[in-house]
């Protein structure tokens, strides 16, 4: 099983999963077809197949022009609002490619229909991996949009976090560093926070993305894996995992916001650049 990492937008990754023996090809969270289409033409792989973690237009935008310029792709997902969705998966579910098998994920928290992916291979000394869109970053998560936080909690921690600690972690945003600064804030003593944060403001000096983590990785630095440690339950004053968690996530949003995240206004001028919007019609 090899991996492409596809830097897209601002801060998106596309992934592009290759079994090796039958060279057949599977995307992760398509937002910008023609550039994918570029790699799985150099790679010289056939795409047969999309996994969609979530609806939202920067990870499954891409879906429809995909579809139109490769007929009889399959596009999946748990959710009904994913563009161009050729069928609805549902938790637990198994798929394979070729040696790859595909367990499927449901992880609400972020989306109520998010789905995350855990791939392997059987007798294969390469670890297991799992693409974890805006379920589970590096050192964070994605915000909490549509569900309670006791689902984000079972989600992250005990459908995620109990994951082979050797699982490689794909998230579908490079928010690493500021993911860290904020892991920083809770746990200001955490020797694993202060040496990531080292290293991933080194990889963004160089422009080098930081995926892949391990999930025994982000269990120790990640907070919204930690909601059990003292030092993340002091920091938010609360005991119950979930209570914990939710208060970590209005913490993480005002921490954010503090950081001046991109206006909307850019951002759909990066749609514009990367073709994912159209220019008004001439009249």
């Amino acid at each position: 099983m090899k991996v492409k990492v596809i830097p897209v937008l601002e801060d998106n990754y596309m992934y592009l999963v290759i079994e090796e023996h039958t060279r057949e090809a599977v995307a992760v969270d398509v937002s910008v077809p023609k550039r994918l289409l570029e790699i799985v033409g150099r790679e010289g792989v056939s795409l047969t197949t999309v996994l969609t973690t979530h609806h939202h237009w920067d990870h499954a935008r891409g879906n429809a022009e995909l579809v139109r310029l490769q007929p009889g792709l399959v596009v999946l997902g748990a959710d009904e609002r994913i563009c161009a969705l050729t069928r609805r998966l549902v938790h637990g579910e198994e798929l394979q490619f070729g040696a790859i098998h595909v367990r499927c994920l449901l992880t609400p928290g972020h989306t109520s229909g998010h789905m995350s992916y855990f791939l392997w291979e059987d007798e294969c000394l390469d670890p297991p991996a799992v693409f974890s869109g805006d379920a589970l970053s590096v050192a964070g998560c994605g915000s909490r949009l549509e569900s309670t936080a006791q689902q984000m909690y079972q989600s992250l921690v005990e459908t995620l976090g109990t994951l082979p600690p050797e699982t490689k972690v794909f998230c579908g945003h490079e928010h690493t560093l500021g993911n860290l600064e904020f892991a920083q804030k809770v746990e200001p003593c955490n020797d694993h926070v202060r040496a990531k944060l080292s290293w991933a403001k080194k990889r963004d000096e160089d422009d080098v993305p930081t995926v892949p983590s391990t999930l025994g990785e982000e269990l120790l630095y990640n907070p919204f894996l930690r909601v059990a440690e003292e030092p993340v339950r002091k920091f938010t004053g609360k005991v119950a995992p979930a209570e914990v968690l939710e208060v970590l996530c209005r913490e993480r949003a005002s921490f954010e916001r503090a950081a001046e995240p991109l206006q909307p206004q850019a951002r759909a001028l990066l749609a514009l650049q990367w073709g994912l919007l159209s220019t008004p019609q001439q009249k």
